[in-house]
């Protein structure tokens, strides 16, 4: 049997949940252990199935992270038909101190942790305040950015859902595509261009042709001039909802981009002119080299966000 200390985090995204040990703020690598949602009903039958394989007897917490909006203690994802409970997962874990994030705020809760072999500089850092906000942008599944505040009573990461708001019109690209993009409502959210399925989007709008994202992102690698320019909408789309971002936030400590599509994009966003596009707000322009950006491509970042969250919690 396992150490009684240990605290059980998951990562639960729109296809994958990741579940791991973590003792205090330090996540179990070997631990690690991951689930396509395909399989299950829901995230209990998951958890069930992880304690059964590695028995690690009795839990001080349990925290999961939610690719969706969360409110008092309650998630419910958005691109999956799963709802999350605090007091199901205190049943599942029998863990005492227990939390519901959504996934960005997890991924906040991670900054600081990630050491700077698991960052990709797209634009440089300048120095800072310990103090300083930090904004966190997830790019995979779907899309969403949180604020993180260091405060005298500790870190606090609001929850946000800012993959619903407007898709930018700025430039007559953006404009046509926004346009492709209206639903039905009549509103073009920034999650239908920015996501794995956006770029799929982004490639029929301009070609008229439906690829997976995985293969837009093999003929980018082969020189496919089609793929280069849906890659290059979806910078411009990209760099310019960042930009907007940032000076809603004004994250001085710096931007982190995080989830499967930002890695996947990160090697061709400075060649295909994102900063060119973060930059591109008129007179504010030079005021946005305040704000450096990197990717992280430590993929299992939440789930050590999860974990230092639950170590600054109250014990019980």
């Amino acid at each position: 049997m396992m150490s009684s200390t240990l605290s059980l985090v998951a990562d639960i995204g729109g296809t994958n949940t990741r579940v791991a040990l973590a003792e205090g703020a330090s996540v179990r690598v070997d631990s690690v252990r991951r689930y396509k949602n395909a399989g299950f009903a829901g995230l209990s039958p998951v958890l069930e199935a992880y304690l059964a394989e590695l028995a690690p007897g009795n839990l001080t917490g349990a925290c999961v992270a939610v690719a969706g909006p969360v409110r008092d203690g309650v998630g419910q994802m958005t691109n999956l038909d799963w709802r999350i409970d605090r007091t199901d997962l205190g049943q599942v874990t029998g863990a005492a101190n227990l939390a519901v994030l959504n996934d960005l705020q997890a991924q906040g809760h991670a900054v600081g942790q990630v050491t700077e072999g698991d960052l990709i500089r797209l634009l440089p850092q300048p120095p800072a305040s310990p103090q300083a906000a930090k904004l966190v942008v997830g790019l995979g599944t779907g899309f969403n950015a949180a604020p993180i505040y260091d405060t005298r009573a500790g870190r606090f990461v609001p929850p946000s859902e800012c993959g619903h708001i407007t898709l930018p019109r700025s430039s007559d690209a953006l404009a046509a595509l926004a346009a492709d993009l209206t639903d039905g409502r009549g509103f073009a959210a920034v999650e239908e261009a920015l996501s794995g399925r956006g770029i799929v989007a982004v490639h029929k709008h301009l070609h008229g042709v439906r690829l997976t994202s995985t293969e837009i992102m093999d003929r980018l690698e082969a020189g496919d001039a089609a793929a280069r320019a849906t890659a290059r909408l979806f910078t411009q789309a990209l760099g310019t909802v960042m930009g907007d971002l940032a000076l809603i936030h004004l994250p001085f400590g710096g931007i982190y981009l995080v989830g499967g599509m930002a890695r996947a994009i990160a090697p061709w966003l400075q060649e295909l002119d994102f900063a060119p596009a973060f930059r591109a707000k008129g007179r504010f322009a030079r005021f946005m080299d305040q704000f450096g950006i990197a990717v992280v491509t430590d993929d299992y970042a939440a789930l050590s966000g999860c974990a230092a969250h639950l170590d600054h919690l109250p014990a019980g």
